[in-house]
């Protein structure tokens, strides 16, 4: 049986109203030759026909993150839609396609194959290669994937001593084109020094990076915890409704550490809930929104009585301080 071809689902929390997610509307393929789901206001029905599949069917789609399935993105706002590709362990590539130029990208490759195979598949050629930062999980596909396509690689300009093959050298603020949707260029150190995020406001989307996780933040490597709250409060201060998409299938565990010095959070209850039945069917958790975070995630809730108490972190201690102690009790769970 030929395996399933996967595309980003769009908003995972929209399994019910409390996590729908506005402006997105999907299509999941499963083989060549089915009827599309298509669910526009609710994932939960489309869900339901799907999991009353046969489970050997199902495991037939799964890679190494057991990503049962995909669906396509189209933001009804533009004519980006972004493809989920899991790679390596835990990570994830995200290929965009602008539906009016062709334009193709790949954000944070971190192998070669699984992007090639996407592309093979749709039978696209990629142009732009999007770089977070340096780390090789998120680079390692660069260089294969340039002299293949002849893609442009866009990274960091703190940083391009480090991004394999960079040819676009990008500052905090900076605006670049993709095709025809505005990109603005976000700073966002902590977990390394020349860390930036790509915000697609017309979309309504950002990559993070490993800057933020959903329910969690990056560790500090290169940077410190004054700059790690410095680059989340940069990012949460964009519309609530963005799309976070991060690099990694995190949010399991970190759900379980957020439970652990938050757990009378009835959202974040809901939240950890919902995000162990996507992960125990093989679904992405990714993307998140930037309201659900502020509500949930420990690092964007410093100011929390409740995770002061826990983690006994003095009143008169700073946001950027918490967040470090935060931090720590997190690397030691």
């Amino acid at each position: 049986m030929q395996q399933a071809i996967a595309k980003a689902v769009p908003c995972a929390m929209a399994a019910s109203s409390s996590f729908a997610c506005a402006r997105v509307k999907c299509r999941l393929n499963l083989w060549p030759g089915m009827r599309q789901l298509c669910i526009r206001k609710n994932l939960l029905y489309g869900f339901m026909r799907i999991f009353s599949m046969p489970l050997k069917t199902l495991r037939g789609a799964s890679r190494s993150l057991k990503v049962a399935q995909f669906c396509s993105v189209l933001n009804t706002s533009s004519s980006l839609q972004i493809e989920l590709v899991p790679c390596l362990k835990d990570n994830y590539a995200y290929l965009l396609h602008d539906v009016d130029t062709g334009t193709v990208g790949i954000v944070d490759p971190s192998e070669s194959l699984p992007v090639i195979d996407a592309l093979s598949r749709s039978d696209r050629n990629l142009t732009y290669i999007l770089n977070t930062h340096h780390h090789y999980d998120h680079t390692g596909g660069n260089l294969e994937l340039k002299a293949r396509y002849g893609a442009k690689v866009i990274g960091s300009g703190t940083d391009s001593d480090r991004i394999p093959g960079i040819d676009i050298a990008l500052k905090d603020g900076d605006k670049w084109m993709f095709a025809g949707h505005e990109v603005v260029i976000l700073e966002t150190p902590g977990h390394t020094r020349g860390h930036i995020s790509f915000y697609f406001p017309g979309a309504g989307v950002i990559f993070v990076g490993d800057t933020l996780f959903s329910l969690s933040c990056g560790k500090l490597f290169e940077g410190t915890p004054e700059q790690m709250s410095s680059s989340l409060q940069k990012i949460t201060s964009l519309p609530e409704d963005t799309s976070i998409y991060c690099g990694h299938e995190y949010t399991l565990s970190n759900s379980k550490f957020a439970l652990s010095i938050d757990p009378r959070n009835d959202k974040l209850q809901s939240y950890a809930s919902h995000v162990a039945n996507l992960r125990k069917k093989g679904l992405p958790t990714v993307p998140s929104t930037i309201k659900m975070e502020k509500a949930c995630n420990p690092f964007l809730r410093t100011s929390s009585s409740e995770i002061r108490r826990s983690l006994k972190i003095p009143a008169t201690a700073s946001d950027a301080e918490a967040l470090g102690i935060i931090r720590q009790a997190k690397d030691n769970f």
